[in-house]
């Protein structure tokens, strides 16, 4: 995608993180952006905070677990600027089951976990692209995928991740058999300093874990490592050159790359997976979390 001023975004999960960082970043592109989040209080801050730079920005309570909600969210938008040319689909929860395995994980915390992650994304597609390929202007789809989608799973958020990867290839495969104008992209950081580890204020009642447990007292230990990622606004820097080159996988830390790259030799080499003890994998974060000469974030 070239072309941004006067065209329309929308993007979930805008009040906080990243989803706020992409926001306030096309807002600058000058672009008109629809910022939605489940949040309302923390919307309406993050929305007139904008507004005092004299962005073009509007907010809508949006919950993309309910489809509803998302028709709405498109409904208001459309009536609101007219077309719209890029849905950013960035919200997202990261749950803390503690150290239950992942078949004993509850179905309670799968719905929420997956529905968010994955189904809201869906919700997202079925409802804005129709509308895009109608009225046939230049557009853009991306996804906040994150590297847990190009890593090995990891509990729910990790097999949450690595569906939504795959959805969002699938629909720019789909897209470009239908010569489709709209580009698409997968957005894979790794750590980064938001609130996704403070994801559970927003689980809905009726998705509480069946076991009953104080979501609220556990420790998530990702925290640590969030606060020492990247900030939300440096990759939304790296988002939008990359959506600007027509990149679709964008990998906004390098330090991931020999990973990705172990990953997929391994797949190649069809040999047995060889799991690491408790002991060695401890070993190897610590090595690879260690501080770097270059100052790269994780």
């Amino acid at each position: 995608m070239k072309n941004f001023a006067g065209k329309t975004a929308v993007v979930t999960g805008a009040a906080s993180g990243i989803g706020l960082a992409l926001a306030e970043k096309l807002a600058r592109e000058n672009m008109q952006v629809v910022m939605a989040d489940v949040e309302e209080e923390s919307l309406e801050v993050a929305v007139e905070d904008l507004k005092k730079y004299q962005l073009s920005v509007s907010g809508v309570v949006a919950d993309v677990l309910v489809e509803e909600s998302i028709q709405n969210l498109f409904a208001r938008a459309k009536a609101e600027y007219g077309n719209i040319h890029m849905l950013c689909s960035n919200a997202g929860v990261g749950a803390n089951p503690g150290d239950k395995a992942i078949w004993e994980v509850d179905k309670n915390e799968w719905g929420w976990v997956m529905g968010v992650n994955y189904q809201g994304v869906l919700n997202g597609f079925q409802t804005f692209i129709p509308h895009m390929i109608e009225h046939g202007e230049e557009s853009h789809l991306m996804t906040t995928v994150s590297m847990a989608g190009l890593l090995s799973g990891d509990g729910t958020y990790g097999v949450s991740k690595h569906a939504v990867m795959a959805l969002t290839e699938g629909v720019n495969r789909d897209l470009h058999l239908r010569g489709a104008n709209i580009s698409v992209s997968a957005l894979c950081p790794g750590f980064v300093d938001t609130n996704i580890d403070k994801a559970e204020r927003n689980r809905p009642g009726h998705l509480s874990p069946s076991g009953g447990y104080a979501v609220e007292a556990k420790i998530n230990p990702v925290a640590p490592l969030l606060r020492r990622g990247k900030k939300p606004s440096e990759i939304a820097d790296i988002a939008f050159d990359a959506i600007n080159n027509d990149v679709f996988y964008i990998l906004s830390h390098p330090i991931y790359d020999d990973l990705i790259r172990d990953r997929f030799d391994k797949i190649l080499s069809r040999k047995p997976l060889a799991l690491l003890s408790a002991d060695e994998m401890a070993q190897l974060m610590a090595r690879f979390f260690a501080p770097r000469d270059d100052g790269e974030s994780y």
